[in-house]
């Protein structure tokens, strides 16, 4: 079985519901996943858009959420999850607000892809103490068991 993330509230390469974004709610959205290998031991979860500022002319990947030690019996997570809390064991990083838990889509222009990407990992990382995401990856390094990605789109209506 292949590791696979998908939502409830979009699919994959669809539009992400205003609800989820800085013109809604701003939740994080219900995610679901399924074909955790057996010898995972946890998972990650990291949520870019990497057409920051402009998709015509991207110069960054811009992080919008972290979650990793996501224990690999938990199945998803439901819906804004601030509100539920993370999983028991699991831990947060820094988004690019500089602050941890989830930021949804807000481009300033343009129509942004917003990759959620779930990995599955062959260890349980140690307390990076709400690392960046090239904290995450350097650790992550060598222990990655299978990955997955839902890709999201969301643009602006702006009005004039």
């Amino acid at each position: 079985m292949t590791l696979a993330i998908s939502s409830a509230a979009f699919g994959d390469d669809r539009p992400i519901p205003k609800r989820y974004t800085c013109d809604g709610a701003d939740v994080s959205p219900p995610l679901e996943w399924s074909g955790v290998p057996s010898n995972a031991k946890s998972l990650a979860l990291i949520v870019e858009d990497p057409d920051a500022p402009d998709p015509e002319a991207p110069k960054t990947t811009w992080i919008h959420w972290i979650l990793y030690n996501i224990p690999p019996t938990v199945h998803g997570l439901p819906e804004d999850l601030a509100r539920h809390g993370v999983p028991a064991g699991a831990l947060e990083g820094l988004n690019d607000w500089v602050r941890t838990g989830y930021g949804g889509p807000c481009p300033p222009v343009g129509r942004h892809r917003y990759f959620h990407r779930l990995y599955a990992l062959s260890a349980v990382l140690p307390d990076l103490h709400r690392p960046r995401k090239s904290t995450l990856v350097q650790a992550m390094h060598g222990k990655v068991l299978a990955e997955a990605a839902l890709v999201g789109l969301y643009a602006r209506q702006v009005s004039r």
